[in-house]
């Protein structure tokens, strides 16, 4: 993300950023595009409503005249209309997050960067953000954002990337990395009976449900219920995001293990 920014260059290869090449572009580009990368950094001593004017102020493309009504916007969108004149050494960690988004959106970017955009947020504020998030994409922002929050990312994108250790290991359409697998999912008191009746077709069995082969559950069930098995759920096979991503990457890359351990794993 900060290579795609421009705040650091690539050893090789090169970037574009809205068909323009980064950082030779920036000047270009960056007005275009909003950004919240890691921590967001404010002047402690003054408001947020004081911070958003001086960022307001530093760079090209918005009006003097517009500035208060372009800050009452974003503090509204980002929750934090009755903040007042509270300095932001008072803020919590969660209001510094939504300030640091408020600040992304003051010229309303056509590409919306945002690393770990919920971080530090309540559950009622994860929600808000992601509402947030959904209508910008709505009303025509493209929003571009990392997470190690997979149900997050499930409800958010619509394209997904995986990168294991700086390299790009996976990517598609979420859809299609969480398409169904051809397999009914049958929860049962007795998973055995779901063998007797459907031999050859089970994939796996455990203690309250049984995988079976087959990507019509209404076959599934009308096949059990004829061989008077009992079924108390069915339900499409298809694999969460998480277990795509842990297919598709290695160990954790914070993960140090002692000499020779990786080599039993």
């Amino acid at each position: 993300m900060r290579m795609l920014l421009g705040l650091v260059l690539p050893t090789s290869g090169t970037v574009q950023l809205l068909g323009e090449p980064m950082p030779k572009g920036a000047r270009r580009v960056l007005p275009r595009v909003g950004a919240l990368i890691e921590g967001p950094a404010h002047y402690g001593h003054l408001s947020g409503r004081a911070n958003l004017a001086l960022m307001d102020a530093a760079g090209p493309g918005g009006s003097r005249r517009t500035r208060t009504a372009r800050i009452d916007t974003v503090l509204e969108q980002v929750g934090l209309a009755g903040v007042g004149r509270k300095p932001v050494k008072a803020y919590s960690l969660g209001m510094r997050q939504r300030l640091g988004l408020g600040a992304a959106l003051l010229r309303r970017p056509e590409l919306l960067v945002l690393d770990e955009p919920t971080n530090g947020l309540d559950p009622q504020g994860i929600h808000e953000i992601r509402d947030l998030l959904l209508d910008l994409h709505r009303g025509g922002t493209t929003v571009f954002l990392s997470s190690h929050l997979l149900a997050e990312v499930e409800q958010l994108c619509t394209r997904v990337g995986v990168l294991d250790r700086g390299r790009l290991v996976l990517q598609d359409q979420l859809a299609t990395l969480t398409a169904p697998t051809g397999a009914t999912v049958v929860e049962t008191p007795d998973p055995q009976r779901v063998r007797a009746a459907l031999d050859g077709r089970v994939l796996a069995l455990d203690a309250t449900r049984a995988v079976v082969r087959g990507a019509d559950p209404a076959e599934v069930n009308a096949a059990l219920v004829a061989a008077g098995v009992p079924v108390t759920g069915l339900q499409l096979q298809r694999p969460s995001l998480e277990e795509v991503v842990l297919a598709a990457a290695s160990t954790s890359a914070d993960r140090v293990d002692a000499p020779g351990e990786r080599s039993r794993r």
